[in-house]
């Protein structure tokens, strides 16, 4: 079945539909990864966009049991030039034809999306259409310009109840906020005793949980767009050892009086270049983000950049000066890409550690 995608610019596009036979709009973004198209796919924080992959072949290694994000992806629509009809891979189950149709997302293939990456690093991330070949292009241009997209995506893709993950270690709240798996299988990996909660959980609840630290998880959209998350992260500080992945890392920033900003058309890939200025070493890192932190925003706050994209100088990690709690922009969980950064999780362990060995009062005089 031949399909358009057809941006909100006027521009048009034709290839083969797969996966899904209905109509989508989304926000229309890139991401540059060669492997680990399943976890993205699968990764909340793709919540309401429509993926377009750089890499040219899509679906080689077909879909398997072990490589999801989350059960119920949240992404919109796929874009790749070319979608694998017969998969090659022991632990292959389905081509990624028959999972779209089985969870009702829709595809794209034979697009030149070279031109259409050139498009969106030009002009910034864009609503966009995958819709028949027999749809007025006109019509669908004026409803993609009329289109509000949402900004509750949080809201969407947050787990609606608590639910534990036991363990006999460190007892970790875990603020959903569009959780990767990835993160609470590297916490599960350490021993800890996790509890998932729902995005909106107040400080109160949580404390209540009598937690040795708090983990904030990656998350889709605008940071601005969840102000409870905001207010419950600054009141947690200094009670408990926090430690923030992707939107984590944005909420904790706002939270502490900085600000964050929309970026041009993202980060999004499993290979962007990160430098820790404590050591002075490069990490490769997976990401996936559309906002950052205001580097000038943080004149005021009492937090310190830690991590910077060597990329574009953006700030890809936060300390705070006084309580024990830090961030990072990317991934070390990776899921998919390079666990150069891994070892962050252990950070995390050895700050709730110590926490509990000197005490609240002692760490802060």
């Amino acid at each position: 079945m031949k399909k358009q995608l057809i941006l909100e610019d006027g521009t048009i596009m034709f290839g083969k539909g797969f996966g899904s036979e209905k109509e989508t709009i989304g926000e229309v973004v890139f991401t540059t990864g060669m492997t680990g198209y399943q976890e993205v796919l699968s990764d909340p924080s793709y919540c309401g966009q429509i993926v377009t992959f750089t890499y040219p072949l899509i679906g080689n290694y077909g879909i398997n049991r072990d490589d999801f994000e989350t059960i119920h992806p949240a992404v919109k629509g796929l874009i790749v030039k070319e979608a694998a009809d017969f998969p090659s891979n022991w632990r292959s189950e389905w081509s990624i034809d028959e999972y779209l149709k089985h969870r009702d997302i829709p595809g794209i293939s034979g697009v030149d999306t070279r031109k259409l990456t050139r498009i969106i690093r030009r002009y910034g991330t864009l609503k966009g259409a995958i819709v028949s070949e027999n749809e007025s292009p006109d019509r669908v241009i004026a409803r993609l310009k009329e289109t509000k997209l949402s900004t509750d995506q949080v809201k969407q893709v947050s787990v609606k109840a608590p639910f534990p993950s036991p363990g006999r270690g460190f007892r970790v709240v875990l603020m959903d906020f569009g959780m990767k798996h990835g993160i609470l299988r590297e916490l599960n990996k350490r021993n800890c005793d996790v509890v998932v909660v729902p995005y909106n959980t107040t400080a109160e609840d949580i404390l209540r949980y009598k937690p040795d630290g708090v983990m904030l998880s990656n998350g889709p959209g605008d940071p601005k767009n969840v102000p409870e998350a905001i207010e419950t992260v600054g009141k947690l500080l200094g009670k408990v050892p926090v430690f923030g992945i992707c939107l984590g890392h944005q909420l904790f920033a706002l939270a502490c009086g900085a600000d964050t900003f929309k970026l041009k058309f993202g980060h999004r890939g499993s290979n962007h270049p990160v430098k820790d200025l404590e050591t002075g070493k490069t990490a490769l890192t997976s990401q996936n983000h559309g906002f950052a932190v205001n580097e000038a925003s943080l004149e005021n706050t009492r937090l310190e950049i830690t991590h910077i994209a060597l990329n574009d100088g953006t700030i890809e990690g936060l300390k705070h000066k006084d309580y024990p709690a830090f961030t990072v922009q990317y991934h070390p969980e990776a899921s998919p890409g390079p666990e150069d950064d891994n070892s962050l999780f252990d950070r995390f362990m050895r700050m709730m550690e110590n926490y509990q060995h000197v005490g609240k009062e002692t760490l802060h005089a």
